[in-house]
């Protein structure tokens, strides 16, 4: 291995797509390359590619299982880095959405941290099961290369108990693993750094709401970058309401749909997953769908707006309090950091709070948006996951390598 040299590749596996980025840890600010194979056994499925500052090549290819994507991804990379990839790379670090109460941060993968993740598969089973199969790929194509985990839960393990536990038996919560764990934790550890850097302050100085809005929502309460507290709990689908998951609802409604609707628990599973949310609410699961339908007068559409703005408010409300007050509220993936309707309603009612928007700012979708004489920031994050991966990924290997 080059001593100058520590280039990492970075494994996001999802429920329907795999992301891939290359970072030359020596100047990781812009990937050397990155794509996505998308729309993974669905019509149209695709394999995007960009190299460096180029523009990103397209090919509509079929991508039957996350199996044929990853062999498709791995066929690309060894195009790209001339065949030779395992002297191409010397690090591999995954997204692995739930570590369950196993693992408090990363690690480097051996048998015993895989088996740990197929441990916890019933927790995440759309998204850990992809990431199972990514790391076995990659220890059987680059069996040389360290691979490292890197959780989304990880970060909420500071959570007091207060906040984790459910008011359920405690031995039943004990002896089953049942808590909250929360989700979406690169994310909000990243949107959280960055943050701090953006307004000038130290981490520890800073009481900060981050919301990550995607498909998949959360909203985090971080005092000097330790989670206190999260809207996910012990599944992803509790908290907001999101593209498709219904997010918080009375679990009496799951008796009443088993027992007087007749309905099994993958059916129910499927209904509060992939059939509820935006999508239950109006039809269509993309923000940006709703959005449109509700400009055009759309009642439903409008509905789904006001449910999803609400849900968000009543949390960093309640964060505020959890936190004795807040000093940056900050907006994070697809609809956090592009819809400035959506961040200017979401915080009309914290005016209260001394926060100031300037509105030109928050329409060009500004780093920082509030005012200067806000008492609040406010603040938009692009959502970077895969770099907050590649710098755990290449602490890990580092650290190996000095002690080797």
């Amino acid at each position: 291995m080059e001593s100058t040299r520590m280039n990492i590749l970075v494994l996001n596996s999802g429920s329907s797509s795999i992301k891939f980025q290359v970072f030359d840890m020596q100047d990781p600010t812009q990937p050397v390359v990155k794509g996505m194979a998308g729309r993974i056994a669905q019509k149209e499925s695709f394999l995007s590619m960009q190299h460096a500052s180029q523009e990103p090549l397209r090919r509509e290819l079929p991508l039957t299982d996350h199996r044929a994507a990853l062999k498709v991804t791995f066929e690309s990379l060894r195009e790209h880095f001339g065949g030779d990839l395992e002297d191409a790379v010397q690090g591999i670090g995954h997204r692995i959405v739930h570590g369950g109460a196993k693992f408090s941060g990363a690690v480097r993968i051996d048998e015993k941290a895989l088996q740990g993740i197929k441990d916890v598969v019933g927790l995440a089973p759309l998204h850990n099961r992809p990431s199972i199969l990514g790391i076995e790929t990659c220890q059987a194509q680059l069996p040389d290369v360290p691979n490292v985990a890197v959780f989304d839960t990880a970060l909420h393990r500071t959570m007091p108990s207060k906040a984790y536990l459910y008011g359920l038996p405690i031995e039943l919560c004990k002896a089953q693993g049942i808590r909250k764990y929360g989700f979406h934790g690169i994310s909000h550890g990243y949107a959280a750094q960055e943050t701090a850097r953006l307004v000038g302050r130290s981490m520890e100085s800073l009481r900060i709401i981050s919301c990550h809005l995607g498909n998949g929502c959360s909203v985090t309460a971080l005092d000097a970058g330790r989670s206190v507290d999260t809207s996910m709990g012990f599944t992803p689908l509790e908290g907001v309401v999101m593209g498709t998951r219904c997010g918080d609802i009375d679990p009496a409604i799951v008796l009443y749909l088993a027992r007087d609707m007749g309905l099994g628990p993958d059916e129910i599973e499927r209904l509060l997953n992939e059939r509820s949310g935006l999508r239950g609410l109006c039809g269509v699961s993309d923000m940006r769908d709703v959005l449109d339908r509700a400009d055009q007068g759309d009642a439903r559409a409008c509905a789904a707006v006001d449910v999803f703005v609400y849900r968000i408010q009543k949390y960093i409300g309640a964060f505020t309090a959890t936190l004795h007050g807040v000093d940056a509220i900050v907006f994070t993936a697809g609809i956090g950091e592009n819809s400035p309707c959506l961040r200017q309603q979401i915080l009309q009612p914290f005016e209260y709070l001394g926060l100031r928007i300037d509105a030109q700012l928050n329409a060009r979708n500004a780093p920082v948006f509030s005012t200067s004489d806000s008492a609040v920031y406010a603040v938009t994050v692009p959502a970077n996951e895969e770099l907050a991966i590649a710098r755990e990924t290449y602490k890990l290997v580092t650290l190996a390598n000095c002690r080797s």
